[in-house]
C-alpha cells in the first residue's frame, strides 16, 4: 500500500464554487459587466488562474485580465475564510482516517492562499503534511506534484482528483491516480476509481 497521498481540492474535497462565484461578483463590480454562477466557476476548477482569466475576461487586455484576477482571488480567499464551501461528507472523517496511517498532500491550481483559507476554516491543518499550488510559483500541477513528491522524499504517492487534467499531471510526475468520480470531471484512465472519498482507504490496498 502506498502510504503519500496527494490531493486536489476542487471537487475532490469540496466544492466551493457557489462561494466563490459570490466573492468574485462583488470583486469584479467596476472592473467588469461579467457576472458569474456557481455552473460557471464549476467549469473551470482544476485550470491555472491565467487559463481562467483567458477563458472569461478574453476582451480584456493581459494587463487588465491580471488587475481584474489579482481582485477576484483576494476576495474569494477572504470570503472562503469566512465563510468555507460545501465540504464533502466524508473529507474529514477520511483524513482523519489516512493521517494515521499515511502522510497526506494537497496540490491544486489555484492561487496562493486558497489552501490555507480551506485548512483554516475547518481546522485540518494537523492532518495535511505539506501543499504546493500554482500560485505559489506558477507551475503546472503536473511539476508541482513532482516537486511535492521530491521535497518530502516520496519514492511513490497516489494523486487523488477528479478531471482529466488532474489524470495527466499525476502521470506525468510519476504518480499513481485515484480518480475521484463523484467530483466534477472525466478521466479516461485511473489506478483506482473512487465513488466517494469513502472508499479511499480500502482501495489503497490496490496500489
Amino acid at each position: 500500500m502506498i502510504n503519500n497521498i496527494i490531493f486536489d481540492m476542487d471537487g475532490t474535497l469540496w466544492d466551493s464554487s457557489a462561494n466563490v462565484a459570490a466573492s468574485w461578483n462583488a470583486a469584479v463590480k467596476g472592473l467588469s459587466d461579467k457576472r458569474f454562477t456557481a455552473e460557471d466557476i464549476q467549469s473551470v476548477m482544476g485550470l491555472p488562474m491565467d487559463k481562467i482569466a483567458e477563458r472569461f475576461f478574453d476582451t480584456e487586455t493581459v494587463e487588465a485580465r491580471i488587475k481584474i484576477m489579482e481582485r477576484c482571488c483576494e476576495g474569494e480567499n477572504g470570503y472562503l475564510l469566512e465563510h468555507g464551501g460545501d465540504i464533502f461528507p466524508d473529507t474529514v472523517p477520511v483524513l482523519k482516517e489516512l493521517s494515521k496511517c499515511c502522510r497526506l498532500f494537497i496540490v491544486s491550481n489555484c492561487q496562493a492562499g486558497y489552501i490555507e483559507a480551506f485548512l483554516d476554516y475547518y481546522g485540518l491543518w494537523e492532518y495535511i503534511t505539506d501543499r504546493l499550488c500554482w500560485g505559489d510559483n506558477e507551475l503546472p500541477k503536473s511539476e508541482n506534484i513532482r516537486l511535492i513528491m521530491k521535497r518530502n522524499g516520496m519514492e511513490s504517492a497516489v494523486y487523488v482528483g477528479d478531471t482529466q487534467t488532474d489524470c495527466d499531471s499525476a502521470y506525468a510526475a510519476g504518480a499513481k491516480f485515484a480518480f475521484a468520480a463523484y467530483g466534477f470531471g472525466s478521466a479516461d484512465r485511473y489506478d483506482i476509481k473512487l465513488n466517494g472519498l469513502s472508499d479511499l482507504p480500502e482501495m489503497l490496498k490496490k496500489v
